[in-house]
């Protein structure tokens, strides 16, 4: 099967880790991605583990599915391979400041000239109409101006901190995939492409306050901003007699079971605090208190045991490494064992959605830096000559190439 977006080609001029998520999710879902990197390579190829220089760890599953040229966009040749490339793609992608795309002759003016029809996203630090507009952005000034560190530090009470994952990249690389493929429904439904902006400080503002703009959504407020619940100090796994387990009755019935479960069955009738959901949410950190002294009785086991019995969800503690041995994943075959033409056996994530009709294809292994050169110069029209040509001007680089430097 060739995936729900086979026939789909994407020019990918991303870099790093928020642009080539967004590009590689849209790959796993069967479209083409032409990604142009510089002479050097995405930065990413070189950060983490690695067997081979310029194949890291984090490139090898954020860059699936996708083919390689190396290219001199700076060069007058570089650009015109592109903007012939552009006028065989039905979408752009690119994180690329926009200054920096105009400077390159591939702003939206220039792409669509080539193009009309084409979708153009560009992921930005910061939408165009505000004064932050040129600053340069990075998933942790994002987490830091969108107010994540700080609600890191009101739940746990100590220093603003990020959260250890990348998670604004991901996040807007989701938002820009969105983006992309609504495009491509207006255009197929209309005919017309467009410039789409996918800003990450906007994208994370309504992340955040679509949580925590609580009082402050109605004018005047009627009470202050948080979400009392997520903000709670004891909103954490909770430690039992053994170790620690996830625990979250949400509705009345599953608290209702709950505190059966824990020899408290009229806990919700003789407590007001505890009655319904609003009560429970006014009160939430005398509740978690409580559910954090009651867990400590049993062991995590036991606890898993009755809590599953009992219909309540609860999970156990994964560690990183645990993970990866999660029997549930295993059985999904989302993580697997494979073989990389160059890197040997890896770890690969898998595509997490299910489709009945037209799965997603086969992964197919990150490439190595310029392994698609020639086949793509090919896709823009160029002859072998002209293509030999800008081999030997050092404007493309193929693996020949490559590997005599």
């Amino acid at each position: 099967m060739a995936g729900p977006l086979n026939g789909v080609r994407v020019l990918d001029l991303t870099s790093v880790l928020m642009g080539p998520f967004a590009t590689q999710l849209l790959g796993d879902l069967g479209a083409e991605i032409l990604k142009v990197e510089p002479l050097r390579g995405d930065d990413t190829r070189f950060t983490g583990h690695a067997r081979h220089r310029g194949m890291g760890a984090g490139f090898l599953n954020t860059n699936r599915n996708k083919k390689s040229i190396a290219l001199d966009l700076k060069s007058e040749a570089g650009r015109d391979a592109v903007l012939r490339l552009a006028g065989q793609c039905e979408a752009f992608v690119s994180n690329i400041r926009p200054k920096a795309l105009a400077r390159l002759g591939l702003d939206y003016a220039s792409i669509s000239a080539v193009r009309p029809e084409i979708v153009y996203v560009n992921l930005v630090g910061y939408g165009k109409r505000g004064r932050y507009a040129n600053r340069p952005a990075y998933d942790d000034l994002i987490q830091a101006v969108s107010g994540v560190a700080m609600l890191v530090q009101r739940a746990s009470g100590g220093e603003p901190r990020y959260v250890p994952l990348a998670m604004v990249d991901r996040i807007v690389g989701t938002a820009a995939v969105n983006a992309v493929l609504a495009g491509l429904l207006n255009c197929q439904r209309r005919g017309v492409g467009q410039e789409i902006e996918v800003p990450m400080f906007e994208t994370m503002a309504q992340f955040v306050l679509g949580d925590h703009l609580q009082g402050h959504a109605f004018v005047p407020p009627t009470g202050p901003t948080g979400y009392a619940r997520l903000l709670s100090p004891d909103r954490r796994p909770f430690a039992t007699r053994d170790g620690y387990v996830a625990i979250l009755p949400y509705n009345d019935n599953q608290w209702r079971r709950f505190f059966a479960v824990v020899g408290r069955p009229n806990l919700m009738e003789e407590d007001p605090r505890f009655v319904d959901m609003a009560s429970r949410t006014a009160n939430i950190d005398a509740l978690y208190a409580l559910v954090g002294a009651l867990l400590k009785e049993r062991t995590t086991a036991e606890w898993l045991a009755a809590l599953d019995a009992a219909d309540i969800p609860a999970m156990p503690l994964h560690t990183l490494d645990s993970l990866l041995d999660d029997p549930h994943l295993l059985e999904t075959g989302f993580l697997d064992i494979a073989e990389h033409p160059t890197e040997g056996a890896i770890r690969r994530i898998g595509v997490p959605s299910g489709w009945s009709a037209t799965p997603p294809p086969s992964i197919a292994p990150a490439p190595t830096l310029g392994q698609h050169s020639e086949e793509i110069l090919s896709i823009a029209g160029l002859s072998a000559a002209e293509i030999a040509a800008l081999v030997a001007r050092d404007v493309v680089r193929t693996p020949a190439t490559l590997k005599e430097r």
